[in-house]
């Protein structure tokens, strides 16, 4: 059967261009403190000015990742300097620890409780470095990875909540992130480092979280990689595995690893299979692995992420595998997607459903929506459809 991959790529081409981008532009940029504000209702006005580090410096990626692969416009390296130039002042504590939130002119609000801000902190210097030459920006992303690499066997150090030693459990989050990470960081990485760290993290994620028998991705497993029959041990968060597994399939493309390829689709194919909901359509938040009542609240609605992710992981899965089945559900998830998450009338998309895919919060951005999903997503299936048309020629 023929498709139209040209008409796709204009499709996300045109929306990532025309809509997306020049909404955060427009509303986002605070050129008075520097940052963005990223609290943006449906129409795109503020509502609230604190800034959150993830999506801080999530925002100098997509700006000076667009800037580097897609085109060298000024008022995209602009926007991305705007926030690396207030994160690298503000956004660290005394010992190079990357805060969670700052006020609005840059006072730390929330502890460097994780490694994620570091983790966004080394992708965003890392990109801009490239987009601007500047050697201090190579630093900061070096020291922000030194930092992911130094933290993430205790990724929350002294502010992790769990008593140590009754119930040891690690979390896809790490290496999973780590992963993509590496990958951004290719061009400033020794070839040993990269290599080792891709190599492992590939094992880690489809050895000790993926579920053989049932070929799911769990989220939190032993050390060992065995499991828990415990809420926690029990969670499956369809939109983190199936993120994941573009991951991976980005990381085997590059080694030419078709075995790991198709191993990644059968576990994206895996995940739709159990996370649909057949009733309302959309993939749900959060399920229990053995079909218990999941402990998060939110377990049924339906996020933006999850399901532009799943784009990503089908488009890319189909490129690369050529599987009939990826494309089965790939025009299964862009109906629900394009249908419930774009606002046709004010621009960008919205972030939450309920599960019958009614909106539940009426916002563009807030402390964990901002300028990265979406864009990353329009970008990345953009590029792979014209690399199917281009195939096809």
């Amino acid at each position: 059967m023929e498709y139209n991959f040209q008409a796709i790529a204009e499709l996300y081409k045109n929306a990532l261009l025309n809509d997306v981008l020049p909404f955060w532009e427009k509303y986002s940029l605070d050129w008075q403190q520097g940052g963005y504000f990223t609290c943006l209702d449906r129409e795109g006005k503020i509502y609230d000015t604190d800034k959150f580090i993830w999506l801080q410096n999530r925002q100098v990626w997509t700006f000076s990742m667009l800037y580097n692969q897609l085109e060298k416009r000024e008022n995209w390296l602009k926007v991305a300097s705007n926030g690396a130039n207030f994160l690298a002042q503000h956004g660290r504590d005394s010992d190079g620890n990357w805060y969670f939130a700052l006020t609005s002119e840059g006072k730390p609000l929330v502890e460097p409780y994780n490694i994620f801000s570091d983790c966004f902190a080394a992708m965003a210097f890392s990109k801009y470095a490239l987009a601007g030459g500047e050697e201090w920006a190579k630093d900061v992303a070096m020291q922000a990875y030194n930092n992911v690499l130094r933290r993430k066997d205790n990724p929350k150090g002294k502010y992790n909540k769990t008593y140590p030693g009754t119930r040891p459990m690690k979390s896809l989050a790490v290496p999973m992130i780590l992963a993509n990470l590496t990958l951004e960081m290719e061009w400033l990485l020794p070839k040993e480092t990269l290599e080792n760290v891709l190599a492992e993290t590939v094992r880690e994620v489809m050895t000790d979280f993926l579920d053989q028998e049932r070929g799911l991705m769990y989220e939190n497993v032993t050390p060992d990689g065995s499991h828990i029959d415990c809420f926690e041990g029990r969670l499956i968060n369809p939109g983190h595995g199936i993120e994941a597994m573009w991951f991976i399939m980005d990381i085997a493309c590059r080694q030419n690893d078709t075995k790991t390829i198709n191993q990644a689709v059968d576990v994206v194919l895996n995940i739709l299979n159990f996370a649909w909901d057949s009733e309302y359509g959309g993939l749900y938040y959060f399920m229990d692995a053995d079909g218990h009542p999941p402990q998060q609240l939110e377990w049924d609605q339906k996020l933006w992420w999850v399901h532009l992710e799943s784009l990503v992981a089908l488009a890319m899965g189909y490129r690369l595998s050529g599987r009939e089945e990826c494309w089965e559900w790939y025009e299964k998830m862009h109906d629900y997607t394009w249908s419930h998450f774009a606002d046709s009338e004010y621009g960008e998309w919205f972030g939450y459903l309920d599960r019958r895919g009614e909106v539940l919060l009426n916002l563009k951005g807030g402390k964990w929506k901002g300028c990265f999903h979406v864009p990353r997503a329009l970008y990345l299936c953009w590029q792979q459809f014209e690399s199917l048309q281009r195939l096809r020629q």
